[in-house]
């Protein structure tokens, strides 16, 4: 990583407030270049508190675009952090009209061009195209990362129609925690608890919204930006990483997009910026590439980025299971058009009698982290012993074989109950038996006809169920085998439908695998910078003092613990997702933050099913005497017929509640 200590332009930044019409101030901080002629706005928009959460890794880039020749603004949205006002769901009708409002804003500003971007890593990325979608004039490049064009089916609420235990959990807990921190008295001004209180008593868990519409209705079209691709008029540069869920984006704006408005750029990375440099790398010069983007589309500068190929991605060599790796080995190659003139559908013919797949119900403890962020501890490990709970069908490698896109399985199912999940896993089976796993898709069967509604399977029929798994690109070498496996339950991920203990029958014969094969042909032309970013923020301790980097808050508490009570049949899986730890602030904010995610299931029983999330956060600044905690619990479990959450959150104010609330809702079960 090279830290850039100069620029072409010498730099200033302030905070200010942006007004939105119904008199609410957003709170902004903004860095722009010494010049007297107006420049391009850059906008980064967000609800994780620019004065705390994110400061570290906004100090990484917003001072790099401001010493190119950008005004680089980051700005909390209504009801988070600074900002005034109330929180609202994510994505909101309310956040995108605020985000036109901020664009308009922007444009109008003496030291604005009126020309403006937006950009931004997951929430960031989501609302950069959907405020797209929205065509503000002034709005005229984006560059989206780790982010989604379709809200239902590529989130973290669900997949394939079913509820993402793992991820709608933990993430409505996660943005409960969020909610609930205070404004920060330094930068809100002496308004700051009557704004806190005001926020808390609007408070309402995100999860009792997303579990009531359990079918792609209008709730999830809104902000999709699948629905009407021709809406975005902005150039969009789309950015994903193989190990991240969102990655399949990427291959649809390639393929919906005009190709003069939009470039694709798939990585090996995790749910990260491409220059961090966390694993799996190998990291890029992200910076100086979406420079090039911005030069292009916002100055006039032809900077070659729109003669790259539409979509540049990352096949990785095999390697062997593993939970972290520094750097994945692989080649680069570029795709002229996607669907790629490069790549062919290959079928594989699932061979052997009918079989019962019958997975007990902890299958899918080695899935390892919806959302990888670089921990040690994030991807799948060695998956023999998820294989052995699977029904596995084998093809032998003869040729080197480079996958690149979307696998699909065509499978002949039946079921004597009308409830149940199928999830594919494709795996790489190495000589010595060790199995990679490569990728992975789910179809819950009631969304079998379309995930806009919720058909009950009909007992005893054998139907044909056909569905992708996320994209990959990977290289099976000579002499491994090729490995679907088929399995009933994959928990945490899949929240288990009543009944399919049960499990299904599997019919190879009129059964396929599909795999995305493409030329073996890399492409040496695509190189890209070493990765530079500006002078770190100077935060001490815990994870932000190295910008994000991974940290322990507790070493003596593992990432992620797996335990089994072997007499009852008991599985308990408990995760640290290492967000936080206690780092110090160069404004005297001493901020400590922990984290505690706990799955546990009966391996015989899918209605045992139980997730739990508890959250601590200090926000303390000794010197003002200020000191504040949140404490959240959030629980989530399931009957046949409704699922049962429960929320707490616990807030003070020098040692004394201010604020306590607990949060019990029945919501019933009418698909996922």
């Amino acid at each position: 990583m090279h830290i850039r200590t100069s620029f072409p332009y010498e730099t200033t930044h302030e905070d200010l407030r942006i007004p939105l019409p119904d008199g609410t101030l957003l709170y902004a901080r903004v860095w722009r270049p010494l010049t007297e002629e107006p420049v391009p706005a850059l906008l980064e928009y967000l609800p994780y508190r620019l004065t705390d959460w994110t400061a570290p890794r906004d100090f990484q880039r917003h001072p790099w675009y401001a010493g190119h020749g950008y005004a680089s603004v980051r700005v909390d949205i209504r009801g988070h952090g600074n900002s005034e006002g109330m929180p609202t769901d994510e994505y909101s009708a309310t956040e995108l009209a605020d985000g036109v409002e901020v664009v308009d804003w922007l444009a109008a500003q003496p030291w604005c061009d009126g020309r403006v971007g937006m950009f931004g890593i997951s929430w960031g990325g989501f609302n950069s195209l959907q405020i797209a979608a929205l065509a503000p004039e002034p709005l005229k490049a984006v560059v989206t990362v780790c982010s989604t064009d379709d809200r239902y089916d590529n989130d973290v609420h669900y997949m394939g129609g079913s509820v993402l235990a793992v991820d709608m959990h933990a993430w409505a807990a996660t943005m409960l925690a969020f909610v609930a921190r205070p404004p920060d008295p330094r930068y809100a001004g002496p308004a700051w608890r009557d704004l806190w209180l005001k926020r808390l008593e609007r408070v309402d868990p995100f999860i009792h919204t997303w579990l009531a519409h359990q079918t792609r209705d209008d709730y999830w079209r809104h902000g999709s930006v699948c629905e009407d691709y021709g809406a975005i008029d902005a150039a969009v540069l789309a950015v994903g990483g193989w190990h991240d869920p969102y990655r399949d984006t990427v291959l649809r704006l390639a393929e919906h997009l005009p190709p003069d408005r939009v470039r694709g750029l798939i990585g090996p990375w995790s749910h990260q910026y491409p220059d961090r440099g966390l694993p799996p790398g190998p990291a890029i010069g992200f910076l100086q590439e979406t420079l090039r983007w911005w030069d292009h589309h916002l100055k006039g500068i032809d900077t070659g980025v729109m003669r790259e190929p539409l979509l540049r991605a990352y096949v990785s060599d095999s390697h062997r299971p593993a939970t972290t790796y520094d750097t994945l080995p692989g080649r680069w190659v570029g795709e002229p058009s996607w669907p790629s003139p490069n790549v062919t559908t290959v079928s594989y013919g699932l061979q052997g009698a009918p079989v019962l797949v019958r997975s007990p119900q902890h299958t899918g403890v080695d899935a390892g982290r919806f959302f990888p962020f670089g921990n040690d501890a994030d991807l799948p490990p060695d998956q023999r012993e998820e294989d052995a709970r699977s029904a596995c069908f084998e093809f032998a490698v003869g040729a080197e074989t480079w996958v690149l896109g979307r696998p699909r399985v065509r499978l002949r199912v039946a079921s004597e109950v009308s409830r149940g999940q199928v999830i594919a896993r494709l795996c790489d089976v190495a000589p010595d038996g060790s199995s990679t796993l490569v990728t992975r898709g789910v179809l819950n069967l009631s969304a079998r006809l379309g995930r806009d509604r919720a058909v009950p399977w009909e007992p005893g029929a054998t139907q044909e169920v056909v569905f992708e798994l996320n994209g990959i690109g990977h290289a099976f070498p000579p002499g491994h085998r090729i490995r679907l496996a088929v399995s009933s339950a994959y928990w945490p991920w899949v929240w288990p439908q009543p009944g399919s203990e049960a499990g299904f029958t599997l019919e190879p014969a009129g059964s396929f695998l599909e795999l995305p094969v493409r030329a073996r042909e890399s492409d040496a032309s695509i190189t890209f910078d070493e990765p530079e970013q500006s002078e770190p923020l100077g935060v001490t301790g815990g994870v932000a003092a190295a910008g994000w980097s991974p940290a322990t808050l507790d070493e003596a508490r593992p990432e992620r613990l797996v335990v089994r009570d072997v007499a009852k049949g008991g599985w308990r899986l408990e995760v640290d997702p290492r967000y936080g730890g206690t780092r110090v602030y160069p404004d005297g904010l001493e901020f400590t933050e922990d984290a505690l995610e706990t799955y546990t299931i009966n391996e015989a029983d899918p209605l045992s099913a139980s997730a739990r999330s508890e959250w601590s956060i200090r926000l303390h600044r000794p010197e003002e005497a200020w000191d504040t905690t949140v404490r959240t619990r959030s629980e989530t479990t399931c009957a046949a017929a409704e699922f049962l959450t429960s929320n707490e959150v616990i807030c003070t104010e020098g040692g004394e509640v201010v604020f306590h609330r607990t949060w019990e809702r029945r919501i019933p079960r009418t698909a996922g």
